[in-house]
């Protein structure tokens, strides 16, 4: 068995030194061969046990596993999805749509692997080239037909979907105003399209202004967005309860809010559609569809809407409170942390950016690790000049503070955690959920 973690390395094994942005395989060869390793693959050395010594130990694992499962892959559609926000929503309502159709999909995403209606822990959004194959395999064991992985820039950047080959690659958006590495970011989520197959099918949002990037002769691109793409889009109406838009000749109503999800929708739509499914079947299919847990999740308390999502940076943030306006009928109140030892000089930017578009702002605590918390919010408030805020340290009594607040047609904007569910203080996690705190706080 050919081992990537030296832990897990058991008599006979070969152990293969990877090496990666924190840590490198290569200081962790003596303790997989002391675990009983009969072989090692690296790029330098010489060791007790037979040595293969190779350019790149990544480029070797993702060659050694596209062979050892080239069989299997041909049973599976593999569809990637990519842009800087809107990734997850898209993949979880192609996996929605497909389950209830009866195509046995799989998917895996920032929330983890999702697999009959359950959803497992992974190590990160897009996993390791290990462990994605990991997840094929048990998604092809399970009779899925295809399975969605989220191709973030991290992830392409640090080559975890190398040697993959896409049926279906998706570009959402590209957001990328207080980025210094604009190129660099730009290009690693192009790498997706390099990926498709011979005539794979790019599904790409014509409404972003970077959207020809992704336009590659060699794939079959499709285009939505705009009125003169292959799938002009158009909102119709929008409340608390659902959006309504036109999708071509379709006439859709969506039962989840946000004018942003109609583009998300969209994209679901045309992948569904490339995999077999006529447009009548995908609308009936829509109307079992559920919001998807920290992305714009909404909960209705009395005549006011709570929306929690997973928003933490400043494109993300801006974007949420821009949606919200597009439906809000009452006043915005926005609730929002910083991360503790994480992007410090960013703090004071997305405190004035909640503030200035908020007609209140909440800050509190939000993983605040081995940071003060108090100091975390000093910093987020320091350049501010107005006074539409309060600070209220713990998050469970601001939640309960910012539902207290909420008046007829008010929005409370709950961000940053999203699908999280633990608060990291010092170095220990405790459990925590901003949805099951807004429970306890309305019941």
């Amino acid at each position: 068995m050919l081992r990537v973690d030296s832990r897990k390395v058991e008599p006979g094994d070969t152990f293969l030194a990877l090496t990666g942005p924190y840590t490198d395989g290569h200081d962790y060869i003596n303790d997989a061969i002391d675990r009983g390793a009969a072989c090692i693959i690296a790029t330098h050395g010489e060791y007790s046990v037979k040595t293969i010594i190779t350019e790149d130990t990544r480029t070797y694992l993702s060659n050694y596993l596209k062979e050892l499962n080239l069989e299997k892959l041909e049973k599976i559609k593999l569809i990637g999805i990519t842009g800087t926000t809107g990734k997850t929503v898209t993949g979880d309502l192609i996996y929605q749509l497909l389950n209830t159709l009866n195509m046995k999909t799989a998917y895996i995403g920032t929330n983890g692997f999702y697999i009959d209606g359950k959803i497992q822990k992974t190590s990160s959004s897009t996993p390791d080239i290990y462990e994605i194959y990991e997840l094929i395999n048990q998604a092809i064991d399970n009779e899925c037909e295809n399975i969605i992985i989220e191709a973030s820039s991290k992830a392409m950047e640090q080559r975890h979907l190398e040697g993959l080959r896409f049926d279906i690659a998706i570009f959402t958006n590209f957001l990328a105003h207080q980025r210094k590495d604009k190129e660099n970011y730009l290009n690693t989520k192009i790498e997706l399209f390099k990926m498709l197959k011979k005539n794979g099918i790019a599904i790409i949002n014509k409404k972003d202004p970077y959207y020809e990037y992704f336009a590659l002769p060699q794939n079959t691109n499709i285009f939505y967005g705009t009125l003169d793409s292959d799938y002009p889009l158009r909102k119709i109406s929008s409340n608390y309860n659902y959006t309504e838009f036109s999708l071509g000749q379709n006439r859709i109503k969506m039962p989840l809010i946000g004018p942003y999800n109609m583009y998300n929708y969209a994209s679901a739509f045309i992948a569904v559609k490339t995999l077999g499914f006529d447009d009548e079947t995908i609308i009936s299919a829509t109307l079992s569809l559920h919001p998807i847990d920290g992305r714009f999740e909404s909960i209705k308390y009395k005549n006011s809407l709570i929306i929690i999502d997973y928003a933490y940076d400043i494109d993300t943030i801006n974007n949420v409170i821009k949606e919200a306006k597009k439906i809000a009928q009452g006043r915005i109140i926005t609730l929002i942390g910083c991360g503790g030892e994480r992007r410090q000089d960013k703090r004071p930017l997305i405190g004035k950016l909640v503030s200035e578009n908020s007609d209140m702002a909440i800050f509190t605590t939000d993983n605040p690790r081995h940071e003060n918390e108090e100091a975390i919010i000093n910093d987020m408030i320091k350049d501010l000049n107005n006074d539409n805020y309060q600070v209220i340290i713990s998050r469970k009594e601001a939640i309960k503070k910012g539902i207290s607040l909420l008046e007829n047609q008010d929005i409370l904007l709950i961000l940053g955690k999203g699908h999280e569910d633990s608060q990291i203080i010092g170095s220990d996690e405790f459990p925590f959920k901003d949805r099951d705190e807004v429970m306890k706080a309305i019941k």
